[in-house]
């Protein structure tokens, strides 16, 4: 299954900076893989068995905008339940270059009443460092609602694991690839010299 999902995507290595302002040597370009949504539905109908499984009734699945909303309300659709969405909100100043985990996730104000008090299952269509799903995750608290598990396709590196064990929820996901990933004074490559490539969407 791992080579099939891999397949759909478009991986370079190299020296990027990652939305949670870590570095990283791998990047996935998430745009193209919901181009072609019914080669998506195999690996969207084995996550959603995944994630059915507990004994607590899921009410809900949550995404961040963009590829985490599209793979949220294909799996809610496969399990017959609600669809929300969190949207990212990006710094309106300049922060230091190692600020972490500065763009946040909200749940739109039409929908926080809506989802007060509910199941959810967080999903992303890929977890790095977990900028968007920790983001979303926290505001889901904020508006009232219980996260039940974090569910991804592709797992990248030991954040994803360390964020839903410091969460005390379950991870869910259908493969996983190794990858370096450092705080910017931490990084290898930036003592090596590569150059950094800057790939965040903009504000």
């Amino acid at each position: 299954m791992r080579t099939r999902l891999v397949d759909l995507l478009d991986a370079r290595k190299g020296h990027f900076q990652l939305e949670s302002g870590h570095h990283g040597d791998l990047w996935l370009d998430l745009d193209a893989l919901f181009l072609r949504p019914q080669g998506l539905q195999q690996f969207v109908g084995e996550l959603a068995n995944r994630l059915s499984t507990g004994h607590i009734r899921i009410q809900a699945i949550c995404g961040p905008l963009t590829g985490g909303a599209f793979l949220a309300q294909m799996i809610a659709a496969a399990l017959g339940v609600e669809f929300y969405y969190a949207e990212r909100i990006a710094p309106q100043q300049p922060l230091p270059h190692d600020r972490l985990f500065s763009v946040a996730y909200r749940v739109p104000a039409a929908l926080r009443g809506r989802i007060r008090g509910k199941n959810v299952v967080v999903v992303d269509d890929v977890v790095n460092a977990g900028s968007a799903i920790r983001a979303t995750l926290a505001d889901l608290r904020a508006c009232g609602a219980t996260p039940l598990e974090i569910g991804a396709l592709l797992t990248l590196g030991d954040a994803a694991s360390q964020l839903a064990a410091e969460n005390n929820i379950p991870l869910k996901s259908l493969t996983h690839l190794t990858s370096g990933l450092w705080t910017p004074a931490a990084c290898p490559l930036c003592a090596e010299g590569v150059p950094l490539e800057d790939l965040r969407p903009t504000p």
